[in-house]
């Protein structure tokens, strides 16, 4: 059984084909700059090809990915009706969806009346479904909302201190992101600890450009960093994470600028690039070797932030019984995630640094073997976990 997991973004397709009975990845990829004048399409099996053509919509996009699919040559499937079910990422489901649900067009409209919530994304996301439904007529779909797994939290954890109607008229509340990457790494820590999920608190770092920390408590979300939208939470690429928010105001003031443009600023322009210019790990590295102080700073207040988040989330949950660092920043950068949990030795916390630099991409322990929190390396793979869900909320074998 084959499974078509898409993330449709605003100009642009990634995509992924999964044989849901043997495990195997058959072909990736993603569809860049639609709707530009040139547009590029990688497509991954077990060799990669590059193509670079003009794709005016999404539309052109999928066309190419099911020529690409189905070739006689390169392609991994005959037809493309072999294709049993397709699942959509979708970031934002706000209040409306609390799992995954199959698409019809009440859900359709759902996600459309979410847009305001996750502008950036949420359209692109409709596209993506709105395409898929034309080109796949019959082919049973599913939406796995980046927002749900965080649905268990309790109104003390998601709620702000504003004006209680704000969240009655606009739902403006926290909602997390970043959900379906946290719920794989969490169970498949379950099952490193050799433990069943509900019986695990576990605090998840998941570390790439866009960035965030839950805190899982019996394997449930029990609150996490990132709220209304991706911008809040730890200091991230691009984003400046949580900041006092009179700061807004007090930009759009002396710079006569509006507050969308201030807010702008802070998602694309923030962060460690904001502090040292580059938002590249690889770049700040070399430059903390040569001696650059700024790129120093960006790091450790990075660090510094996600060490607050893990200290603030172990005082909630009680008890941590392993902290996972996944995603692309959590899984490649050993400097990063020793820097991150630096003196917590006194709370059982501690990284074995010949683990940490020499992690096989397998799940597995970097901290010591007598540690009382296990520290975890998980790769996370969102694309198996929508996947998954699809099979089960169509009720698949």
């Amino acid at each position: 059984m084959k499974v078509l997991v898409i993330n449709a973004g605003s100009s642009s397709i990634k995509y992924q084909l999964l044989d849901m009975t043997s495990g195997d990845d058959l072909a990736s990829g993603i569809v860049e700059r639609i709707g530009e004048e040139m547009g590029k399409l990688t497509y991954k099996t077990d060799t990669k090809e590059v193509i670079e053509q003009p794709f005016p919509t999404h539309r052109e996009g999928m066309v190419e990915i099911i020529n690409l699919l189905t070739d006689d040559a390169k392609g991994v499937v005959k037809d493309k009706s072999e294709i049993a079910a397709i699942g959509h990422r979708v970031v934002h489901g706000g209040e409306l969806f609390f799992e995954p649900v199959e698409i019809n067009e009440k859900v359709l409209k759902g996600i459309k009346d979410c847009i305001p919530l996750a502008p950036l994304h949420n359209p692109g996301h409709v596209t993506g479904i709105e395409t898929a439904m034309e080109l796949f007529p019959g082919v049973r779909q599913v939406a796995v909302f980046d927002t749900s797994f965080h649905q268990t939290m309790e109104p003390k954890a998601y709620m702000y201190g504003i004006p209680y109607e704000y969240y009655e008229e606009y739902g403006i509340r926290k909602y997390g992101m970043h959900g379906t990457s946290h719920k794989y790494v969490a169970r498949e820590t379950a099952k490193l600890m050799g433990k069943p999920l509900e019986e695990c608190n576990i605090i998840t770092v998941h570390l790439g450009n866009g960035a965030s920390i839950s805190a899982v408590k019996n394997g449930k979300c029990y609150d996490t960093s990132m709220g209304l939208t991706p911008l809040g939470g730890i200091i991230m690429g691009t984003r400046c994470g949580d900041i006092d928010p009179a700061i807004v105001g007090f930009i759009a003031e002396r710079k006569d600028q509006s507050a969308a443009e201030v807010v702008s600023t802070l998602t694309h322009e923030s962060g460690l690039k904001g502090i040292c210019g580059s938002n590249d790990l690889r770049d700040i590295h070399a430059r903390i070797e040569k001696g650059d102080k700024r790129a120093e700073l960006a790091l450790d207040m990075a660090c510094h932030r996600v060490r607050q988040f893990i200290g603030s989330y172990a005082f909630e949950l009680g008890r941590v019984d392993a902290i996972v660092f996944t995603a692309g920043i959590g899984e490649n950068d050993p400097e990063y995630r020793a820097r991150s949990l630096s003196g917590l030795e006194n709370f059982g916390i501690t990284i074995n640094q010949e683990k940490n630099l020499n992690w096989d991409r397998t799940p597995s322990y970097i901290s010591d073997d007598d540690a009382d929190v296990k520290v975890a390396i998980i790769a996370t793979n969102e694309e198996l976990e929508i996947a998954n869900d699809t099979v089960a909320v169509l009720g698949l074998k």
